[in-house]
């Protein structure tokens, strides 16, 4: 069996930490006996300044293709965020129906928490997030700009399908896991949007009579994952709300460099994107110190997507073998001083066994 798989490495450390996992999916895949063929796409703000576009107008079309997409990290100090964000990473969540945001936020053994008190496996919680709609939809426009009346108005969209889908796939996952859902919103002052996600939440429960439901306004949600982040389980909440708290996640695991994530379409129709939360950290880009490990471990993902899961799980296990050894290796958001290569070197050995 092989894969088609389509690369993005984009901005800033995005090139650095692809080019630096390929190599160990590669021999991930080998040891468990199937292939996979990369096409590279250099789409981006380098792009964006020399044409004028992230990505060229039949960029979907050429993505469609895959089996599964990997990106590496958008952004750029000399582009605003608005640009590039609308320019790539949404057209493709939006584009390929990615409605279904994954990201987990594990504290491994051997990484230390901001947080006082917290040891590995104390945290491990996953956060579903609604990915096409929501707050980040993009409905609304300016008007008389220039003057002193400029206005603009930004709405949110939130729809039955959208929302359900969202809900039951956390519900699913909250089903297989502990058996505890917590539902973020901001009912108390968005009556309209929030309120129906409740209702949502509440009818889909009803097929779920083994999972204990939580719901939490998203302030006091940002308090509670620092407060009482052992007590969460599956966590669901809106484009936005997702958004803000998966960050907050990851920090609270220990480092950015350690969060992964997967953009996915549950049907299946068009392929799923896989990408590290870090963003392109154009402050250390070229430096060679940028952590791979949040892209291994969103390719565990992504083979785990596509039902490969013994390849999934050799990177998903060296990473947390590389961690909980304090001689091995650490990047400076680690607090070490190792290179993106001397990290990359310990999980070959590792993954060789």
């Amino acid at each position: 069996m092989a894969y088609e798989i389509a690369t993005i490495p984009g901005d800033g450390i995005g090139p650095e930490v692809v080019d630096a996992a390929l190599p160990l999916f590669e021999e991930a895949a080998d040891a468990a006996g199937f292939g996979f063929e990369t096409t590279r796409y250099d789409w981006g703000t380098e792009r964006y300044l020399d044409d004028g576009a992230m990505m060229p107008d039949d960029g979907l079309d050429r993505l469609a293709e895959s089996d599964a997409i990997l990106l590496g990290a958008v952004g750029h100090p000399e582009v605003p965020d608005h640009v590039t964000l609308h320019g790539l990473l949404l057209p493709i969540r939006k584009g390929f129906d990615q409605g279904v945001c994954k990201r987990p936020s594990v504290l491994f053994d051997g990484i230390e928490s901001p947080l006082r008190g917290y040891e590995g496996g104390d945290i491990d919680f996953v956060v579903y997030r609604e990915n096409t709609e929501g707050e980040y939809a993009d409905v609304g426009g300016r008007e008389h700009r220039g003057f002193g009346n400029d206005v603009a108005i930004q709405s949110g969209v939130f729809t039955r399908e959208g929302t359900e889908r969202i809900v039951r796939a956390a519900f699913e996952a909250a089903a297989e896991r502990e058996g505890r859902l917590t539902s973020i919103t901001k009912s108390n002052a968005q009556a309209h949007s929030m309120v129906f996600w409740d209702d949502i939440v509440a009818e889909v429960g009803e097929e779920y009579a083994g999972v204990e439901v939580e719901r939490l306004l998203v302030d006091a949600a940002s308090m509670d994952f620092i407060r009482r982040p052992e007590e969460f389980d599956v966590v669901v909440a809106s484009n936005l709300f997702g958004d803000i708290l998966t960050d907050i996640g990851a920090i609270v695991t220990g480092s950015m460099g350690l969060a992964p994530s997967a953009n996915v379409d549950p049907d299946g129709d068009y392929p799923s994107m896989f990408e590290p939360v870090h963003g392109s950290a154009p402050d250390i880009a070229g430096q060679g110190v940028a952590n791979p490990l949040a892209t291994v471990l969103s390719g565990s993902m992504f083979f785990e997507h596509l039902g490969e899961r013994s390849a999934a799980d050799d990177l998903w296990d060296a990473v947390e073998a590389q961690v909980a050894d304090p001689d091995a290796p650490r990047t400076p958001d680690l607090g070490g001083d190792a290179t993106t290569e001397d990290v990359v070197s310990d999980l070959r050995k590792r993954l060789r066994g």
